[in-house]
């Protein structure tokens, strides 16, 4: 059900992650924030209020953590689902590259 939602809202930004303007992990940290600023909808904005933490600096470098054993276990699984999409994206935009793509000349 979380991962459902994280899923759509990922799916937005496929342009943007296949041209490397952000990464899957940045539009988590994202989705995450954007979720937990927001008085929640449904079951899966409350289960994401009550079992994530998210904390950020004014670098911009964020961490998300789960508040209890489940909530660690979510985090774990929107990290690897975020990693694996990614990937997805890039091995289908890789499929129809031929080597003669990547030539640089020196």
């Amino acid at each position: 059900m979380i991962l459902s939602e994280f899923s759509k809202y990922l799916q937005q930004f496929n342009k943007q992650i296949i041209s490397n303007e952000t990464s899957a992990l940045k539009i988590l940290c994202e989705w995450v924030k954007l979720v937990i600023n927001k008085n929640p909808k449904n079951h899966a904005d409350k289960i994401v209020h009550k079992e994530i933490l998210l904390a950020e600096n004014n670098t911009g470098d964020f961490l998300i953590v789960g508040k209890s054993e489940s909530g660690r276990v979510l985090v774990n699984a929107l990290y690897n689902y975020a990693l694996s999409y990614e990937n997805f994206l890039m091995s289908r935009w890789l499929e129809n590259k031929k080597a003669h793509d990547f030539n640089i000349s020196n």
